[in-house]
């Protein structure tokens, strides 16, 4: 079950490979999560040290966290995922030219929260009308089919 989606990753990227990363929360990003108060729309995922981030997720929180805690809601989350997996997206990010891109953040099937990462190649400005030109055809085409 999907929490956030983020759109505009498929409008700006190639996406090539997915990968499903769990991340390092507390306790009140949880509870904000859940209350639906998460945004990953200028999020970007970086590698360092050999490790993954995610930079920029926007995890506003509840009014009710504690008062003698003050939360970041744009801390920079570690990311989860097998050593191989973070080897191989290492290699592809600093050798091919690839980027990460965090997809949407969405609930396991044991309930916990997910962030699906996509490994992509940036889109240029003509592979972006095409995209839009086929999107307005199928859209239209769906129309005159339902008009019959």
């Amino acid at each position: 079950m999907s929490i956030v989606e983020n759109r505009k990753a498929f409008h700006d990227y190639f996406i090539e490979e997915r990968y499903e990363a769990g991340v390092a929360l507390e306790g009140w990003e949880v509870k904000a999560i859940r209350g639906g108060r998460a945004t990953i729309a200028e999020a970007y995922v970086m590698v360092r040290n050999a490790e993954i981030f995610l930079f920029g997720a926007n995890i506003s929180p509840l009014p009710t966290v504690s008062t003698h805690f003050t939360p970041d809601p744009r801390r920079t989350r570690k990311l989860l995922l097998r050593a191989e997996e973070i080897q191989r997206l290492i290699g592809k990010v600093e050798q091919r030219g690839y980027t990460l891109v965090p997809l949407n953040l969405h609930y396991s099937s044991k309930g916990r929260i997910k962030l699906e990462v996509g490994l992509g190649r940036g889109k240029l400005k003509h592979d972006k009308r095409a995209a839009e030109r086929e999107k307005e055809w199928n859209r239209d085409k769906q129309r005159l089919l339902r008009s019959r």
